[in-house]
């Protein structure tokens, strides 16, 4: 029951009871048996090698997700107005992410937020749009929630 993939000519195996198994020999734990369709390994080992082959590429761990442009231009002065937009965005909204990228041939970008989903990004778009009327909504690489935090 496992996932068998090529990367050249390396095979690896692996299994979804494999992501589960604890290090920790408490003996208030439970057991846990996995029981499920073998393809489900095969999506399981597909996500992890995307993942693994976004890391390599962006040189950080993320997902795939959502977050909000409020910034694009390609002008002379581009840094300097995204710098403004971007210290205007934290004025308002200071507990909300931001970051400025850079995009060939010579495009700065301010995109907000982290979300793991469209319809999470959607809540915050509608109020930012109020402030920031070209925001749209766009799909990025973005880095892992907290998911204790609410």
């Amino acid at each position: 029951m496992g996932f068998i993939y090529e990367s050249g000519s390396a095979q690896s195996f692996i299994s979804t009871s494999d992501l589960f198994k604890r290090s920790d020999t408490n003996s208030k734990t439970g057991k846990l048996n996995i029981i499920q369709d073998p393809a489900i390994d095969t999506l399981i080992g597909r996500y992890i090698m995307a993942n693994q082959n976004l890391y390599n590429e962006k040189h950080y761990y993320g997902m795939e997700g959502w977050r909000i442009q409020i910034y694009s231009s390609s002008n002379r002065n581009a840094r300097e107005e995204a710098n403004k937009v971007r210290a205007e965005f934290i004025s308002k909204f200071p507990d909300t992410f931001s970051d400025i990228l850079y995009a060939e041939p010579g495009y700065f970008k301010v995109r907000v937020g982290n979300f793991r989903t469209k319809a999470e990004a959607t809540k915050l778009f509608l109020i930012i749009s109020k402030s920031f009327p070209d925001a749209y909504l766009v799909p990025d690489f973005i880095s892992f929630p907290d998911l204790n935090q609410k």
